[in-house]
């Protein structure tokens, strides 16, 4: 989650200066073809909802550069892996040609 309303990052190495939303938007703008976007429902290889026991948890299936990356020592930075959540009303929204007020195109 980004925004407002995000939870605070306990184990990101992100630097706190840095603002993750702002690097992927301009990642997206000036260099789509460097960011890979992998829908996490193909690396799901098991996952649980949440009981009373434990909370909800999904194991993913990833390239072991990511593994490395998200690993390795803490002052070394990495590449910024996230997970994103784009809500079902925007994705429809995307394939739209309606311009709704306020919409930006």
């Amino acid at each position: 989650m980004v925004g407002r309303n995000a939870p605070a990052c306990q184990t990101c190495r992100i630097p706190r200066m840095q603002n993750p939303l702002r690097a992927l938007t301009f990642a997206l703008e000036k260099y789509p073809e460097k960011v890979a976007m992998i829908p996490i429902q193909e690396l799901a290889v098991e996952s649980a909802r949440k009981n009373d026991k434990r909370d909800a948890w999904v194991k993913l299936a990833v390239p072991d550069e990511i593994v490395k990356g998200l690993r390795g020592s803490r002052t070394e930075e990495g590449d910024l892996v996230m997970l994103v959540i784009v809500p079902k009303e925007v994705s429809q929204r995307s394939e739209s040609l309606i311009v709704l007020p306020g919409e930006v195109r």
